[in-house]
């Protein structure tokens, strides 16, 4: 599909566009990055006893790696480490993929935000796999609620519709430090700054070393399309094209945020 959108808000929230920047795509894994700050802001560093924070150099859905180490998954923003995540928020909240809904509606400022219930239905037809990996790390005493569940929620957070400005906006925190579009603190900003330095190393699936070399930048993708990326201090970034590279990342997304950077200097490097 010939589409192409990307928003840059700043640290203020104020955002701007261009292309399909308001066209409402499945976040898919982008989800991951939201669902880590919200178990951060209620659990501490506690996730970190039951997930990695390495690169895995495998694609996001293996299995392979939870057979060596033990049903602990190597990041969160693999599919194994996203379902522990997510199970961790299901035992926070009672309602793990409805929190971070109503998280996105306040932190995008677009109350209209909704679950898209055809891809979470084709999640499910299509969920072997992830029903493997909860299963898998269940055997293992990974996971504190009933793999269904888990995987529900999992798939539901991951079929909510955004836009590049929604996008942009919601992920704001991670630009001012920690800090929601209203002033309060979501996190700590030394927790700010652990998210996204697994963002750079483990965000965009077994292509991170090559997409921090390109771009820079601390970002999540996800197979809808989109990328977020993370300017610390100045603005966050959305990108949307849906023609993806054999890893899952979008092409044109991070062609585009590798010109951004290159024209701008605004890198962490």
């Amino acid at each position: 599909m010939d589409r192409f959108g990307i928003a840059v808000a700043d640290i203020n929230g104020e955002v701007y566009g261009v292309g399909d920047w308001e066209v409402p795509f499945s976040v898919q894994s982008i989800s991951k990055t939201f669902s880590l700050a919200l178990v951060m802001a209620n659990d501490n560093d506690d996730i970190w006893k039951r997930v990695g924070r390495e690169p895995s150099g495998t694609p996001f859905n293996s299995l392979v790696q939870l057979e060596w180490e033990n049903g602990v998954p190597r990041n969160p923003f693999i599919n194994a480490g996203a379902l522990v995540v997510t199970d961790r928020l299901q035992t926070l909240t009672g309602d793990a993929s409805t929190t971070m809904l109503h998280f996105l509606r306040e932190e995008s400022g677009n109350p209209d935000l909704a679950f898209d219930q055809a891809v979470a239905d084709s999640e499910a037809d299509h969920g072997d796999r992830n029903a493997a990996l909860a299963h898998f790390m269940a055997s293992f005493g990974n996971l504190e609620n009933p793999v269904p569940s888990v995987i529900e929620h999992y798939f539901w957070q991951c079929s909510i519709e955004m836009s590049c400005r929604d996008l942009a906006a919601a992920g704001g925190f991670l630009a001012r430090h920690g800090l929601r579009a209203d002033g309060s603190r979501l996190l700590e900003a030394r927790e700010a700054k652990r998210i996204n330095a697994v963002m750079l190393t483990c965000g965009t699936y077994d292509a991170a070393g090559e997409f921090a070399y390109r771009v820079g930048l601390p970002a999540k993708s996800g197979v809808g399309g989109g990328i977020v990326a993370v300017v610390p201090g100045r603005c966050t970034l959305c990108v949307w094209s849906p023609g993806l590279d054999r890893r899952g990342n979008s092409v044109a997304g991070a062609a585009a945020l590798d010109h951004f950077t290159t024209l701008t200097g605004w890198s962490v490097f």
